[in-house]
């Protein structure tokens, strides 16, 4: 495979929310949003592009009998940093995201990408498969959270573009819930014509 489809393919063909239907569980509770949707995104991005390196580069020195629990430390060390971070220098955000972000760390996105991928290949195979994975679980999740923060609260990325409130429906679950099934019907309509 190519590094160009091995960047491109988490964007949409195996979009880990809209394909695979991986990570469902933060992105039904943070995109209330397009900047909660945004920033998770890029947290995960940042986790899953280290760890996939770090596990590229170490996958020959750790043994089978201890990989997954040397995976899972290699990743809550970047999402460390990332919750640390957004702590000092993002304090309302990182309040916003809560829960979310240390629990990256057993996002089954990040998990997988490490067995199925970086585990197998080298370096810069495994930095393009995180960043696009990444980026296109951002991507999913900035579209979702502006659809609903559009719709819930006619705003987007906290612009107020028209005036008065939105159906509350689209701010509560179920309307993550309604949002990410016609997303993800659009964009599986749009993966099997390609």
């Amino acid at each position: 495979m190519n590094q160009w489809k091995n960047f491109s393919k988490g964007l949409l063909r195996e979009n880990p929310i809209l394909v695979l239907v991986l990570g469902t569980c933060p992105t039904l509770a943070v995109t209330t949003s397009a900047i909660n949707g945004l920033c998770m995104g890029l947290a995960t991005t940042f986790v899953l592009l280290m760890s996939n390196v770090f596990i590229s580069l170490l996958k020959n020195l750790i043994s089978d009998n201890i990989r997954i629990p040397a995976f899972i430390v290699i990743i809550a060390t970047f999402v460390t940093v990332v919750d640390l971070v957004m702590q000092a220098y993002i304090p309302t955000l990182h309040a916003q995201l809560g829960i979310f972000i240390p629990l990256i760390v057993v996002n089954c996105i990040v998990l997988g990408r490490a067995e199925a991928f970086a585990s197998k290949n080298g370096v810069l195979s495994s930095a393009l498969d995180g960043l696009g994975m990444g980026l296109g679980f951002a991507l999913a999740l900035t579209v979702l959270g502006s659809i609903r923060e559009i719709l819930g609260a006619l705003s987007v990325f906290g612009w107020k573009f028209a005036p008065g409130d939105g159906a509350l429906l689209f701010v509560l679950a179920p309307g993550a819930f309604i949002c990410l099934g016609f997303l993800m019907a659009l964009v599986n309509k749009i993966v099997k014509k390609n």
